[in-house]
């Protein structure tokens, strides 16, 4: 892996006479005041626009302007025809399309598929304001807007469906939503670097479709080029197998894996996958092809990926080379105005409300959850901003944004304690292929020292007019115990009464499935949790959230989870119930009930018990709501055709009364709310965080 060019040291393009704007123009009046007699690339997203770092269209259109490209948005057009999309004139160089920070199906729609009534990224929070699958439906209306201007697509919609994937919402095999799309250029993952070079070679008369060198891109072909060898892997790939059992790799292994990676990354090897004509009805197949792109997805030895869909090549490179420090700084540093473009006066957009005042300190995760598109898309390996950075950008946020008072909601971002945690050698860093860091264990080549975060903490909380700073992103608390003073830290001076984290399940069949930590990590920071929280004088409360309905999850299992969560004194206000995210590991098992984690083979592989039916995922969230009276009659009948009636009953160590009180009792609904017993603690369960990542 050499290294790339640094996104900040091209020649600016001729436009960036012009200088930074106010806000990027969402009108021809905005660039008519800016001088300006068109756009050198548009972008199209199907979020509102505010000019601010957790945004993924303000990151790419700023970063965009400072190479000197004069760059306008179309913020959540209305689709049913292409006049909108071309208010800002024809682009010179390209269409940049997203759906926006979320997916637009699963911004659309529950995990059962039910419409929801709002959206955090609209003004007012007002529902319907993108299309189904909008990457789709804004590519198009961009080509019959302007059919000779080449289309880029990007983002966390078009990024989880590079390849042929499983479409949760049809119950079916889609194609690469490049075929769909019909987009010239896919980028995937986080865009910068990709973006940065793409723009600039398109400023020089360069074809989109012929930037065959990029990498973190995807491009239709018609065939495999001359003088590449294709690899085939068999649906058991024993040297694979062989390496994934090095839990752990060591200095002299990692010297033999080098050697033998080297001519695999000479730019001459893609590796194939099954063809959509044969994954979409074969699901061995299908877990087969998302082992393979797993595999290969750590940018140090990752190979290229091609895919047949019909006569044509869907074409992956390699994954793109992580932002260093000095280039996250300056990504982050970009002149925004850190508010919602002006055009929408005082509406509220709940997702700007709810970030404000936050901070994003890192990007990527190396947890790997097989359920969480974070490391899909923004990488396993840890990009942290410098303090200096950091601490500039919460001094912006006390001098510039309105209604600050002193009070930083998070300092975090994917999670909350990754900043600057690293492997202790690149060399193993290059060559390893664990899906995760810290499943099973905390591997012994990852540097888990939390100082770095410890004393950003403490020169934040030292800035004049700042009161407190909440950490409110996803604790990672199987690294945090391995730094008892990051805790001691965290409880003392960063937890606003009530802190979340994320066992996710009590039982290990669930949890092995998932990647996440046995309740043994939970139980030893609980403790220490307390203890701290005693020593500093405060009354503060542990909040574990869960989710039903993953792969891997038995009645059994979830009746269980129900009996700690009464033996623990909780109840969910709120649950989640599993979504199959597309591309992710989860998906894979839902669809196919096979383990991708494991080796896939034809016959013998290991099979994955996943809850379909409508009834069977309402039991599972039902048991999460054990106290709720409407769920009582469907845990009865469950209890007791599992052979548990003895569960049913009045006393402590039951999970639900015999009786029913008058009114209730709609299987699954939403009814009364039971009133607390035994000191019950009310909390909530949320998987879907809206305006964290900037995914673009």
């Amino acid at each position: 892996m050499t290294d790339p060019k640094n996104i900040f040291s091209y020649r600016k393009f001729w436009a960036g006479r012009f200088g930074p704007a106010p806000f990027l123009p969402m009108s021809r009046a905005e660039m008519d005041e800016l001088g300006w007699d068109s756009c050198d690339i548009v972008l199209v997203t199907g979020d509102a626009y505010v000019d601010h770092p957790s945004f993924g269209m303000a990151i790419i259109g700023r970063l965009l302007e400072s190479q000197g490209f004069r760059v306008g948005i179309i913020a959540q057009p209305d689709w049913n025809s292409a006049e909108l999309f071309k208010a800002l004139g024809k682009p010179n160089l390209f269409f940049g399309v997203t759906a926006g920070n979320m997916d637009s199906m699963v911004n659309h729609y529950t995990s059962d598929r039910r419409l929801r009534r709002d959206d955090s990224y609209t003004p007012d929070g007002a529902g319907g304001k993108r299309p189904d699958r909008a990457v789709i439906v804004y590519s198009q209306r961009c080509r019959e807007a302007y059919r000779e201007v080449p289309i880029v697509i990007g983002g966390i919609e078009a990024s989880l469906r590079r390849i042929a994937q499983f479409d949760h919402w049809s119950e079916k095999v889609r194609r690469s939503i490049l075929v769909d799309s019909k987009a010239d250029l896919l980028i995937y993952g986080n865009a910068e670097r990709a973006l940065v070079e793409v723009a600039h070679r398109a400023a020089k008369g360069q074809a989109l479709r012929g930037m065959h060198d990029v990498r973190g891109v995807s491009y239709m072909l018609d065939a495999v080029p001359e003088g590449w060898t294709v690899l085939t892997p068999d649906l058991v790939d024993e040297k694979a197998e062989i390496e994934e059992s090095e839990s752990e790799p060591d200095e002299a292994a990692v010297l033999t894996a080098v050697a033998e990676r080297a001519k695999a990354q000479s730019g001459t090897t893609v590796v194939r996958l099954p063809a959509y004509d044969r994954v979409k009805d074969d699901k061995v197949l299908y877990a087969h092809a998302s082992r393979i792109l797993h595999q290969e997805s750590n940018p140090g030895n990752a190979r290229p990926l091609v895919q047949r869909h019909g006569d044509k090549q869907v074409w992956l490179t390699a994954p793109p080379i992580p932002l260093t420090t000095p280039e996250m700084d300056g990504v982050y540093d970009l002149p925004y105005a850190r508010a919602p473009h002006p055009s929408y006066g005082d509406a509220k957009i709940p997702a700007w409300d709810m970030i404000r005042f936050s901070v994003n300190i890192m990007r990527g995760c190396f947890g790997g959850c097989s359920f969480c598109s974070i490391t899909e898309h923004e990488g396993r390996i840890i990009q942290s901003r410098s303090e200096a950075s950091i601490l500039r950008e919460i001094a912006d946020i006390r001098d510039k944004v309105p209604g600050f008072t002193g009070i930083i909601s998070d300092l975090g971002g994917p999670t909350a304690n990754m900043y600057r945690l690293a492997c202790k050698s690149k060399e193993i860093e290059t060559v390893c292929r664990r899906p995760s860091c810290v499943f099973p264990d905390v591997c012994k080549n990852l540097n888990t020292d939390h100082s770095s975060l410890i004393g950003l903490y403490r020169k934040a909380r030292a800035i004049p007019g700042v009161k407190k700073i909440h950490i409110a992103s996803g604790l990672r608390y199987d690294l945090a115990v391995k730094s008892p003073e990051y805790v001691k830290e965290l409880v003392t001076h960063h937890v606003g009464g009530y802190l979340k984290v994320a066992p996710e399940h009590t039982e290990t069949g669930p949890l092995d499935k998932m990647m996440k930590p046995g309740m043994g990590s939970y139980d030893t920071f609980k403790e220490m949790f307390e203890r701290y929280s005693k020593e500093a004088g405060k009354e503060q409360y542990l909040i574990p959230y869960f989710i039903a309905a993953h792969p891997g999850t038995t009645d059994e299992d979830m009746m269980n989870l129900a009996l700690w969560l009464k033996k623990n004194k909780f109840r969910a206000d709120q649950v989640q119930t599993f979504l199959p995210s597309p591309m992710s590991p989860s998906a894979t098992m839902y669809h196919t009930e096979l383990n991708p984690l494991k080796p896939i083979r034809r016959v013998g592989g290991e099979a994955v018990f996943s809850a379909k039916g409508i009834r069977q995922r309402r039991l599972h969230k039902a048991f999460l709501r054990y106290h709720d009276p409407e769920n009582w009659p469907l845990l009865r009948d469950a209890l007791k055709r599992m052979g548990r009636g003895d569960l049913i009953g009045p006393a402590k160590h039951q999970l639900i009364p015999l009786g029913q009180p008058l009114g209730t009792g709609r299987t699954g609904g939403e009814g009364v709310r039971a009133g607390r017993k035994h000191g019950a603690q009310s909390f909530m369960t949320q998987h879907t965080r809206p305006a964290r990542p900037s995914s673009r």
